[in-house]
């Protein structure tokens, strides 16, 4: 077959290029666990470590156990909120040593005492679900059913710290809003010595149910969903700290003005938590006493438009100094106890470590790169070139991961040692991402232009491709699936351009609050003006037949495009768009567009069904009918009010998939959108007159 034309099922073989990557590091005194696929188009997630002669050792392959059985459904659900695209061991949990390991496989828990053990399974009382072991490395517990259990691992002692009867609550997982928005994933948190357990109760009495059917498989039940949308009751979610006798305690908090519970750690000064308005305007920063259950305000943050949860914040330093972030204009800075650390036009985008007074952090000072920063009483950057850079840390030990438009490194650094590198075992795209980088328009717009390998003049029909949505990036300098999966739609004769707009991260708060009570206006505007820059700079593009392909906001976008520009976008085609702005969860909707209650012409005037009537352009509506995130009601509801009004238009229906398009469904997916594309925008072969 034609390297080209195998791109969509090598991009599907191989988790678009994912497979193969190390992640999920711990570090030791001597050794680092990660896990690993064994090769590229291995979906079979492994255990491995890196030993202190630098030898890479297989610890646990899944195939090795003897584990039966089908995924627990929260479990299932679990990997969906974090994009989870492999299986096995995709989830472990180490002490303080990084020698006591544990991890779930089909809902079996299993116990290795150091790397080089065998895995023995402990025996607990039903299937498992995140397990997380204590700082010591004495018990673990883990969620089974609607119950944290603690199993001790010396005698196998398994007891219940966390019940209720009620079968609308449930014990130490994540609620929807926080796994899917908020970026908690957790639900319980160990003390550091190991003696006492933080975890959340979520009771999901108020809110609504939805269902999700399967039409391809009429025989089998609809699935149901507590899904809360905009402006209906989130679940009521509390925080508890459990000792090992049986004893409870409540952290108090006004929960009528304070409903989310945005994130939780426990570190030497005690549990440290952060809660969140409904209209999110206020977040409050909160140090928990377990032993009374109450709560001392330590820092409050306010905005106009909405307070940004900043991953790994809030956190404290070994003297009890608050670890957080400050919204200063257009920039986002890093304060200690309050007081801002970092430089005008340095962009906090989280923290990665707290040791002694040392915070370890990821910053931008140009939106297409990520680096590492240091703050030790002096501000230092610890990355180079290029690219996005993260780390990992312990002690003195640093693992960084770097991503650069060549390639994705992983290295362990340590003082007065040589560098010990983790190999990365994914594939190469069979396409080899060509990128022009622009800046486009006053607001110098990051854009980047992708062209046939084999163009040499003359102009082609053109692709948009953004994502333009406030949850990620597009236009970074690293390697990516996106531009891979950009560069195969230029090989078959389309000029591909990736704009980020506003509303977009990494280019601070100003910037990201744009889209506040209008998501649509401006990131569509800088789309256009993206389009135009870069047919300018290139002189490539053919401005008469534009086309636009997205996902989620990006099919939000690409629908709009059609609906609201026509003059300037001839083709979209537009997966999983969240159509109806009132369909979509509490959490992210009113962070951006305030409560129905109080905007209600807001969630009209940005919805699609408003603007159905005008479709005059061909449009292609994509959706999975398993999705649990932006449900095929928002497509179903678009394309009922586009028939209405007579307004031709397609739909493509995946069955069983989720938001998450894989293998079979992804492949066919990618060559559906090119034959779609390439009926309305005509796209010229390599080597025709018309290309050349």
């Amino acid at each position: 077959m034609d390297p080209i034309e195998d791109f969509p099922a090598q991009s599907a073989r191989t988790g678009r290029f994912t497979h193969g990557l190390p992640k999920s590091f711990t570090l030791g005194n001597d050794h680092v666990l990660f896990l690993r696929t064994t090769g590229p188009e291995d979906r079979t997630s492994c255990l491995w470590q890196l030993t202190a002669d630098g030898e890479e050792q297989l610890v646990v392959a899944p195939e090795d156990l003897d584990a039966d059985g089908s995924l627990p459904e929260a479990e299932r659900v679990r990997r969906e909120r974090t994009r989870e695209r492999t299986s096995g061991i995709v989830a472990y949990s180490a002490d303080r040593t990084a020698r006591q390991i544990v991890f779930a496989l089909q809902g079996v828990l299993y116990h290795l005492d150091g790397p080089a053990a065998l895995p023995r399974e402990i025996w607990t009382a039903g299937r498992v679900v995140d397990p997380r072991i204590d700082p010591t490395g004495r018990r673990v517990a883990y969620v089974t059913g609607r119950q944290v259990h603690i199993v001790d691992l010396a005698d196998g002692n398994d007891l219940a710290v966390a019940a209720d009867d009620d079968p609308e609550v449930g014990w130490g997982l994540a609620e929807h809003e926080a796994a899917e928005s908020m970026g908690r994933t957790r639900g319980h948190w160990w003390s550091p010595d190991g003696t006492r357990l933080l975890a959340a109760r979520v009771d999901q009495t108020p809110v609504q149910r939805w269902w999700i059917a399967d039409p391809a498989n009429p025989d089998r039940p609809p699935r149901e969903v507590a899904y809360p949308s905009a402006g209906t009751p989130n679940a009521i979610v509390t925080l508890h700290a459990f000792d090992l006798t049986g004893g409870e305690v409540e952290l108090r908090w006004d929960r009528t003005a304070y409903e989310y519970l945005a994130a939780v750690t426990w570190d030497a000064h005690g549990p440290l938590l952060a809660v969140q308005s409904r209209d999110q305007r206020t977040l409050q920063v909160l140090a928990g006493d377990p032993d009374s259950g109450v709560t001392k305000l330590l820092h409050e943050q306010r905005d106009p438009a909405w307070v940004e949860l900043i991953y790994g914040t809030p956190a404290r330093t070994a003297s009890g100094k608050l670890v957080h972030t400050a919204d200063d204009g257009g920039t986002r800075r890093l304060t200690i106890d309050g007081v801002p650390v970092t430089q005008d036009g340095l962009q906090v985008r989280g923290v990665l470590d707290v040791t002694g007074e040392e915070v370890l952090f990821e910053a931008s000072d140009e939106p297409t790169e990520c680096h590492l920063w240091l703050y030790d009483g002096a501000l230092r950057r610890l990355s180079d070139g290029p690219g996005t850079h993260t780390a990992s840390r312990s002690g003195d030990t640093l693992l960084v991961e770097s991503n650069t438009e060549s390639r994705r490194s992983f290295a362990v650094r340590r003082p007065g040692r040589p560098d010990r590198t983790i190999e990365s075992r994914a594939a190469q795209p069979v396409v080899t991402p060509n990128v022009t980088w622009l800046r486009a328009g006053e607001l110098e717009l990051r854009t980047a232009v992708l062209l046939p390998s084999w163009y040499e003049s003359g102009t082609l029909p053109v692709l948009m491709a953004p994502y333009g949505g406030p949850a990620m990036q597009l236009v970074m300098r690293r390697s990516s699936g996106a531009f891979a999966t950009a560069q195969w739609f230029a090989e078959h004769g389309f000029a591909v351009v990736i704009a980020d707009g506003r509303g977009t991260p990494g280019r601070g708060p100003a910037w990201e609050k744009t889209v506040h009570l209008d998501n649509l206006t401006a990131p569509l505007e800088d789309q256009v003006t993206a389009l135009h820059a870069a047919a300018e700079q290139t002189g490539a593009l053919d401005l008469t037949r534009v086309g636009i392909r997205g996902w989620s906001y990006g099919g939000l976008l690409a629908a709009a495009a059609v609906l609201l520009r026509p003059d300037d976008f001839q083709a979209a085609v537009a997966g999983a768009a969240p159509a109806d702005q009132r369909l979509y969860s509490t959490h992210w909707r009113e962070r951006f567009l305030g409560h129905p209650g109080d905007n209600p012409e807001v969630y009209d005037r940005l919805s699609l069904m408003t603007y159905a009537a005008d479709l005059r352009r061909p449009l292609l509506l994509v959706h999975g009918l398993a999705d649990d995130n932006v449900f095929v009601a928002h497509t179903l509801r678009l394309s009922a009010a586009l028939t209405a009004a007579g307004r031709p238009h397609q739909v493509l229906p995946l069955s069983n998939v989720t938001h998450m398009p894989d293998n079979a469904a992804a492949v066919g997916l990618m060559r559906s959108e090119l034959a779609f594309l390439s009926t309305h925008l005509s796209p010229a072969a390599p080597g025709t007159p018309s290309a050349l």
